[in-house]
């Protein structure tokens, strides 16, 4: 007896519904990322094997880098509330007042390199010149004679203990070509205020090598 043949239904899945889904979830991830300030002197870290993770607020970080014999610091502070009251302090210290302008763009600089006296200068450049500018900065004075890293980092720990009532954490991010000198300067600047613990920043490396 012959077999009737079978209808072939079409095959067809309703994807609006995971469309609507997709695209409600990529306005969320828009809406509410924060973009990732650029790096204002890029460094090469050396690497380990330790994995610590960087406290997401409270921290400031001090970079160095440039060329070897010439490194430069940078120094940055993590929260623009933070970043801002801290320019407020250094701006008491040295008698320098910034305008509501210059400290909105402070607010989103992640690390400065660019010594007091010349800070509003920098502040006031165009978007695009100041972000070529970057790495280029001299680098905030450490000597003893114009010690302004101390300053820095003396005002960011007592806008730590007055708005988060906590002990500012510190993190230094060396070059891994940077001589050891310019790390110890470093270093002992801290130490003189009494910070003897800090993070230091380095890439990952395989146990195996």
């Amino acid at each position: 007896m012959a077999k009737g043949k079978m209808k072939k239904k079409s095959m067809s899945v309703d994807m609006t519904a995971m469309c609507d889904v997709s695209f409600l979830l990529l306005t969320f991830f828009v809406l509410t990322s924060t973009a990732k300030l650029p790096e204002p002197l890029p460094v090469d870290t050396p690497n380990s094997t330790v994995q610590t993770k960087l406290p997401e607020s409270n921290l400031a970080t001090v970079t160095i880098g440039g060329e070897p014999g010439e490194e430069k610091v940078f120094f940055g502070v993590l929260g623009k509330e933070d970043r801002i009251a801290t320019l407020e302090k250094m701006g008491s210290r040295y008698q320098i007042e910034f305008s509501d302008k210059e400290k909105e763009v402070f607010a989103y600089t992640e690390g400065i390199g660019t010594p007091i006296n010349e800070l509003k200068k920098f502040l006031n450049l165009p978007p695009d010149v100041r972000n070529k500018v970057g790495a280029d900065e001299p680098g905030i004075p450490t000597d003893s004679v114009n010690n302004q890293l101390k300053d820095w980092v003396e005002m960011a720990r007592i806008v730590a203990k007055e708005r988060n009532n906590k002990v500012l954490d510190v993190a230094i991010k060396g070059d891994a070509e940077a001589n050891y000198p310019a790390v110890k300067n470093v270093i002992d600047i801290l130490q003189a205020q009494r910070v003897n613990k800090f993070f230091l920043v380095t890439g990952l490396r395989n146990e195996d090598f």
